[in-house]
């Protein structure tokens, strides 16, 4: 079968809602009192160092696009704290869960992007980033709306230049098309390497991996998870 093409023009990243079931009350208080010092201000982003987001020095920050309930980028955040997390959620539910749970456990080291992830990639600094995470993204399994999957080659462009050399690309799934949709943009694009060296390496999560609820509902119904990783060249 043969693929769109895609559409480099393309200006926005997300398709889909924006918001789900009511916001619990608490959850509400924390977007409106904590999300604003949590936020990442795109306007101050040009020509700073992406370590000033943070009170404290780290070593090294990453992104995750997408993180749905932000169950791994808190265990990251909690797990690495020398080391600077921005997560970046279109969906105003999986915002508001992670501004709370980033406000109630006090992490100083991620900051949140609430909105389609694209400005603000156009904004972060080349080589700014020593990893990018992209977990469980919307599959798009019709193939009229193929063209709306992230991994597409304006979107590979984007993540190669805000890499570091030696930086990786993370990419999880348990859709098998779309984990071929990726491996064969990725392997070709002469920017990344695949890491994997046999099989186990792509079937086992990776250290530390905490999981997600939408990962626990895949294997519920038979699908099995693959964790892609591709080295910046």
């Amino acid at each position: 079968m043969t693929e769109p093409a895609d559409d480099n023009a393309r200006s926005a990243a997300f398709y889909g809602r924006r918001k789900g079931k009511k916001l619990r009350t608490a959850q509400a208080d924390h977007l409106e009192r904590d999300l604003p010092r949590l936020a990442v201000d795109l306007d101050t982003l040009p020509g700073r160092p992406l370590a000033d987001l943070f009170p404290h020095p780290v070593r090294a920050v990453r992104l995750e696009i997408g993180f749905g309930g932000g169950e791994h980028l808190i265990s990251e955040a909690q797990r690495h704290p020398d080391i600077g997390f921005i997560g970046a959620e279109a969906f105003i539910n999986g915002i508001a869960k992670a501004t709370a749970m980033v406000a109630d456990l006090g992490l100083s080291n991620v900051r949140l992007h609430g909105d389609d992830v694209v400005p603000l990639l156009d904004r972060l600094p080349e080589g700014g980033l020593d990893q990018v995470d992209l977990l469980y993204p919307d599959p798009w399994p019709k193939r009229r709306h193929w063209k709306r999957r992230f991994v597409r080659a304006d979107n590979i462009a984007r993540i190669a230049r805000i890499l570091a050399s030696g930086g990786r690309f993370r990419f999880a799934t348990d859709i098998e098309s779309y984990a071929a949709w990726t491996l064969r943009r990725l392997t070709a694009d002469p920017r990344f390497e695949w890491t994997a060296a046999r099989a186990d390496d792509w079937r086992r999560p990776w250290e530390g991996w905490p999981g997600t609820r939408y990962e626990a509902k895949a294997k519920r119904e038979g699908r099995l998870p693959g964790y892609y990783e591709f080295r910046r060249l």
